[in-house]
Protein backbone atom coordinates (compact mmCIF):
# COMPACT_ATOMS: atom_id res chain seq x y z
CA UNK A 1 0.00 0.00 0.00
CA UNK A 2 1.11 3.57 -0.39
CA UNK A 3 2.08 6.18 2.11
CA UNK A 4 -0.17 9.17 2.02
CA UNK A 5 1.42 12.26 2.53
CA UNK A 6 -1.06 14.53 4.08
CA UNK A 7 -0.96 18.39 5.12
CA UNK A 8 -3.07 19.55 8.08
CA UNK A 9 -6.08 20.44 6.74
CA UNK A 10 -5.92 16.39 5.38
CA UNK A 11 -5.81 14.88 8.11
CA UNK A 12 -9.09 13.08 10.04
CA UNK A 13 -8.71 14.14 13.44
CA UNK A 14 -11.11 11.26 14.45
CA UNK A 15 -9.63 8.25 13.19
CA UNK A 16 -5.96 9.58 13.84
CA UNK A 17 -6.23 9.78 17.83
CA UNK A 18 -8.53 6.59 17.36
CA UNK A 19 -4.84 4.91 16.14
CA UNK A 20 -2.95 6.61 18.71
CA UNK A 21 -5.01 5.75 21.87
CA UNK A 22 -5.65 2.40 20.60
CA UNK A 23 -2.10 1.70 19.27
CA UNK A 24 0.49 -0.60 20.48
CA UNK A 25 3.32 1.57 21.52
CA UNK A 26 0.26 4.73 22.34
CA UNK A 27 1.99 8.01 23.30
CA UNK A 28 0.27 11.57 24.33
CA UNK A 29 2.75 13.19 22.72
CA UNK A 30 1.20 12.12 19.20
CA UNK A 31 -2.22 12.97 20.36
CA UNK A 32 -3.92 15.81 18.07
CA UNK A 33 -4.05 18.08 20.49
CA UNK A 34 -0.85 18.04 22.18
CA UNK A 35 0.69 18.05 18.73
CA UNK A 36 -1.82 21.09 17.93
CA UNK A 37 0.38 22.94 20.78
CA UNK A 38 3.71 22.08 20.08
CA UNK A 39 3.76 21.99 16.64
CA UNK A 40 0.96 23.98 14.70
CA UNK A 41 0.61 22.94 11.66
CA UNK A 42 2.11 19.65 11.83
CA UNK A 43 1.46 17.35 8.69
CA UNK A 44 1.59 13.52 8.52
CA UNK A 45 2.22 9.85 6.63
CA UNK A 46 -0.64 7.73 6.57
CA UNK A 47 -0.70 4.21 5.85
CA UNK A 48 -4.12 2.23 4.71
CA UNK A 49 -7.02 3.33 6.71
CA UNK A 50 -4.89 5.03 9.50
CA UNK A 51 -4.22 1.46 10.14
CA UNK A 52 -0.12 3.11 10.77
CA UNK A 53 0.29 6.87 11.19
CA UNK A 54 3.79 9.28 11.81
CA UNK A 55 3.18 12.90 12.84
CA UNK A 56 5.71 15.50 10.78
CA UNK A 57 6.12 18.56 12.80
CA UNK A 58 6.76 20.73 10.35
CA UNK A 59 8.89 24.23 10.52
CA UNK A 60 9.81 26.60 7.80
CA UNK A 61 13.17 28.61 7.65
CA UNK A 62 13.40 30.98 4.85
CA UNK A 63 10.36 29.50 3.50
CA UNK A 64 11.95 25.90 3.40
CA UNK A 65 10.10 23.08 5.03
CA UNK A 66 12.03 20.78 7.50
CA UNK A 67 11.02 19.13 10.46
CA UNK A 68 12.44 18.97 14.26
CA UNK A 69 11.59 16.91 17.31
CA UNK A 70 9.32 19.62 19.11
CA UNK A 71 10.02 21.02 22.57
CA UNK A 72 8.68 18.87 25.41
CA UNK A 73 8.17 16.01 22.94
CA UNK A 74 10.20 13.29 23.49
CA UNK A 75 9.38 10.89 21.24
CA UNK A 76 6.81 10.84 17.87
CA UNK A 77 7.68 8.35 14.93
CA UNK A 78 5.13 5.56 13.94
CA UNK A 79 2.20 4.62 15.35
CA UNK A 80 0.17 1.23 15.00
CA UNK A 81 -2.43 -1.33 16.47
CA UNK A 82 -0.06 -3.39 14.40
CA UNK A 83 2.89 -5.05 15.67
CA UNK A 84 4.96 -2.68 13.80
CA UNK A 85 8.56 -3.84 11.85
CA UNK A 86 11.63 -2.76 11.02
CA UNK A 87 10.31 -2.48 6.96
CA UNK A 88 7.81 -0.33 7.74
CA UNK A 89 10.06 2.04 9.41
CA UNK A 90 12.00 1.94 7.22
CA UNK A 91 8.90 2.70 4.13
CA UNK A 92 7.82 5.87 6.18
CA UNK A 93 11.47 7.37 6.48
CA UNK A 94 12.35 6.70 3.02
CA UNK A 95 8.19 8.48 2.01
CA UNK A 96 9.31 11.76 4.12
CA UNK A 97 8.73 14.80 1.90
CA UNK A 98 11.19 17.39 2.97
CA UNK A 99 14.89 16.82 2.58
CA UNK A 100 15.89 18.32 5.96
CA UNK A 101 14.66 16.68 9.27
CA UNK A 102 16.20 15.53 12.83
CA UNK A 103 13.78 13.47 14.72
CA UNK A 104 12.97 11.21 17.42
CA UNK A 105 11.23 7.41 16.72
CA UNK A 106 9.59 5.47 19.44
CA UNK A 107 11.04 2.49 21.63
CA UNK A 108 8.74 0.57 19.79
CA UNK A 109 10.57 1.09 16.74
CA UNK A 110 13.05 -0.78 15.41
CA UNK A 111 15.47 0.89 13.38
CA UNK A 112 18.90 -0.18 13.08
CA UNK A 113 20.11 2.68 11.01
CA UNK A 114 18.90 5.17 13.79
CA UNK A 115 21.50 6.58 16.54
CA UNK A 116 19.90 5.13 19.83
CA UNK A 117 19.09 7.72 22.51
CA UNK A 118 18.35 6.87 25.79
CA UNK A 119 15.27 7.00 28.10
CA UNK A 120 14.77 5.91 31.82
CA UNK A 121 12.40 4.14 32.81
CA UNK A 122 10.25 2.38 36.20
CA UNK A 123 7.65 -0.02 36.34
CA UNK A 124 5.42 0.77 39.45
CA UNK A 125 3.68 -2.37 39.08
CA UNK A 126 5.19 -3.64 42.47
CA UNK A 127 4.19 -2.56 46.36
CA UNK A 128 5.71 0.11 47.51
CA UNK A 129 8.40 -1.68 49.98
CA UNK A 130 9.73 -3.34 47.14
CA UNK A 131 10.19 -0.45 44.77
CA UNK A 132 11.94 1.05 47.71
CA UNK A 133 14.48 -1.51 48.19
CA UNK A 134 15.27 -0.93 45.02
CA UNK A 135 16.50 2.41 45.10
CA UNK A 136 20.48 3.10 45.71
CA UNK A 137 22.07 3.66 49.12
CA UNK A 138 22.49 7.47 47.71
CA UNK A 139 18.65 8.19 46.59
CA UNK A 140 17.33 6.60 49.77
CA UNK A 141 19.72 9.02 52.23
CA UNK A 142 18.30 11.50 50.16
CA UNK A 143 14.66 10.51 50.23
CA UNK A 144 14.59 10.29 54.13
CA UNK A 145 16.58 13.67 54.71
CA UNK A 146 13.63 15.41 52.62
CA UNK A 147 11.19 13.55 54.36
CA UNK A 148 12.73 14.47 57.73
CA UNK A 149 12.31 18.06 56.72
CA UNK A 150 9.46 20.77 57.12
CA UNK A 151 8.80 20.69 53.50
CA UNK A 152 5.25 19.56 52.29
CA UNK A 153 3.86 17.79 49.35
CA UNK A 154 1.01 19.51 47.90
CA UNK A 155 -0.80 17.65 45.05
CA UNK A 156 -3.10 19.17 42.07
CA UNK A 157 -1.40 22.62 42.09
CA UNK A 158 -3.41 25.08 40.21
CA UNK A 159 -2.02 26.25 36.55
CA UNK A 160 -1.44 29.49 37.67
CA UNK A 161 0.87 28.49 40.54
CA UNK A 162 2.34 26.32 39.15
CA UNK A 163 3.12 28.53 35.76
CA UNK A 164 4.13 31.25 38.20
CA UNK A 165 6.42 29.08 40.15
CA UNK A 166 7.95 27.69 36.77
CA UNK A 167 8.58 31.03 35.35
CA UNK A 168 9.72 32.68 38.46
CA UNK A 169 12.91 30.31 38.66
CA UNK A 170 13.35 29.58 34.65
CA UNK A 171 13.47 33.67 33.99
CA UNK A 172 15.48 33.54 30.41
CA UNK A 173 13.40 30.79 29.15
CA UNK A 174 12.61 31.49 25.21
CA UNK A 175 9.72 33.46 24.55
CA UNK A 176 8.19 30.45 22.04
CA UNK A 177 8.75 27.34 24.15
CA UNK A 178 7.05 29.19 26.84
CA UNK A 179 4.17 30.12 25.21
CA UNK A 180 3.55 26.59 24.48
CA UNK A 181 4.47 25.46 28.17
CA UNK A 182 1.78 27.82 29.54
CA UNK A 183 -1.07 26.70 26.88
CA UNK A 184 0.20 22.76 27.59
CA UNK A 185 -0.11 23.22 31.35
CA UNK A 186 -3.50 24.90 30.62
CA UNK A 187 -5.33 22.69 28.04
CA UNK A 188 -3.79 19.10 29.64
CA UNK A 189 -5.19 20.40 32.88
CA UNK A 190 -8.33 20.65 31.48
CA UNK A 191 -8.06 17.43 29.66
CA UNK A 192 -6.92 15.77 33.01
CA UNK A 193 -3.87 15.01 31.52
CA UNK A 194 -1.60 16.23 33.78
CA UNK A 195 -1.12 16.64 37.98
CA UNK A 196 0.92 19.52 38.88
CA UNK A 197 3.40 18.11 42.52
CA UNK A 198 4.76 20.77 44.55
CA UNK A 199 6.89 21.36 47.50
CA UNK A 200 6.32 23.89 50.14
CA UNK A 201 8.16 25.21 52.83
CA UNK A 202 7.37 25.49 56.17
CA UNK A 203 5.73 29.50 55.11
CA UNK A 204 3.52 27.66 52.73
CA UNK A 205 6.07 28.84 49.50
CA UNK A 206 6.66 26.44 46.63
CA UNK A 207 9.94 25.88 45.89
CA UNK A 208 9.68 23.00 43.36
CA UNK A 209 7.72 21.94 41.09
CA UNK A 210 6.63 18.91 38.64
CA UNK A 211 4.56 18.54 35.79
CA UNK A 212 3.27 14.93 35.72
CA UNK A 213 1.72 14.43 32.43
CA UNK A 214 -0.63 11.36 32.01
CA UNK A 215 0.36 8.83 28.87
CA UNK A 216 -1.59 5.80 28.03
CA UNK A 217 0.58 3.26 31.01
CA UNK A 218 2.91 5.87 31.50
CA UNK A 219 3.65 8.83 34.16
CA UNK A 220 5.66 11.51 32.24
CA UNK A 221 8.40 13.02 34.26
CA UNK A 222 7.78 16.53 32.48
CA UNK A 223 9.27 20.07 33.97
CA UNK A 224 10.42 19.55 37.10
CA UNK A 225 11.75 22.96 38.40
CA UNK A 226 13.55 24.01 41.61
CA UNK A 227 14.77 27.20 43.14
CA UNK A 228 17.75 27.63 45.46
CA UNK A 229 15.85 26.55 48.12
CA UNK A 230 14.18 23.59 46.71
CA UNK A 231 17.64 21.99 45.76
CA UNK A 232 19.08 22.29 48.97
CA UNK A 233 16.45 20.86 50.51
CA UNK A 234 16.45 17.97 48.23
CA UNK A 235 12.76 18.36 47.71
CA UNK A 236 12.60 16.59 44.21
CA UNK A 237 13.76 13.59 46.37
CA UNK A 238 10.55 13.92 48.52
CA UNK A 239 8.05 14.69 44.85
CA UNK A 240 9.27 11.90 43.42
CA UNK A 241 8.90 8.97 45.88
CA UNK A 242 5.50 10.68 46.61
CA UNK A 243 4.39 9.91 43.16
CA UNK A 244 5.76 6.08 43.51
CA UNK A 245 4.02 5.62 47.01
CA UNK A 246 0.84 6.63 44.87
CA UNK A 247 1.12 4.84 41.62
CA UNK A 248 2.45 1.94 43.44
CA UNK A 249 0.93 -1.38 42.68
CA UNK A 250 -0.41 -0.19 39.01
CA UNK A 251 0.19 -0.64 35.93
CA UNK A 252 2.46 2.42 34.98
CA UNK A 253 5.93 2.98 33.75
CA UNK A 254 7.35 6.08 35.22
CA UNK A 255 9.29 7.09 32.25
CA UNK A 256 11.62 10.33 33.42
CA UNK A 257 12.12 11.01 29.88
CA UNK A 258 15.80 10.80 29.28
CA UNK A 259 18.84 11.80 29.97
CA UNK A 260 22.22 11.83 28.44
CA UNK A 261 23.64 14.01 31.08
CA UNK A 262 25.47 12.35 33.77
CA UNK A 263 23.89 13.69 36.66
CA UNK A 264 20.43 13.84 35.66
CA UNK A 265 20.43 10.18 34.74
CA UNK A 266 21.82 9.00 38.13
CA UNK A 267 19.16 11.07 39.68
CA UNK A 268 16.85 9.18 37.67
CA UNK A 269 18.57 5.65 37.91
CA UNK A 270 18.73 6.07 41.68
CA UNK A 271 15.07 5.55 41.84
CA UNK A 272 15.76 2.36 40.18
CA UNK A 273 14.53 3.29 36.70
CA UNK A 274 16.10 0.95 33.44
CA UNK A 275 17.61 2.28 30.68
CA UNK A 276 15.97 1.60 26.85
CA UNK A 277 16.27 3.01 23.85
CA UNK A 278 14.99 5.04 21.09
CA UNK A 279 16.32 6.06 17.46
CA UNK A 280 16.88 8.79 15.91
CA UNK A 281 17.09 9.97 12.56
CA UNK A 282 18.47 13.33 11.19
CA UNK A 283 19.04 14.29 7.47
CA UNK A 284 20.90 17.11 6.76
CA UNK A 285 20.46 20.32 9.09
CA UNK A 286 17.98 22.81 7.87
CA UNK A 287 21.26 25.75 7.65
CA UNK A 288 23.10 22.91 6.08
CA UNK A 289 20.41 22.48 3.16
CA UNK A 290 20.23 26.06 3.04
CA UNK A 291 23.51 26.83 1.86
CA UNK A 292 23.49 24.16 -0.83
CA UNK A 293 21.05 25.81 -2.27
CA UNK A 294 22.18 28.94 -2.35
CA UNK A 295 25.10 27.23 -3.86
CA UNK A 296 23.23 25.29 -6.04
CA UNK A 297 21.36 29.16 -6.98
CA UNK A 298 24.69 30.30 -8.16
Amino acid sequence: MKIKHLTHCKIDIQKWDNTILNACNSMVYSESWYLDIVSPNWEALVLGDYEYVMPLPVKRKCGIPFLVQPPLTQQLGVFSIHKIEENIIEHFIANIPYRSYHLNLNEKNPFEKGTQQPNLLLNLNENYQNLFSNYSTNTKRNVKKAQESEKKIRKNLSAGEFLEFYQDVEKNYPTEPERKVNTLIVEALEKGKITLYGASNKNNELISGLCLLHSPQRLIYLLPVSNKEGKESLAMFKIVDEIIKNYANQNFLLDFAGSSIENISRFYQGFGAEKYFYPMKKRWSINDLIKKLVLFAK
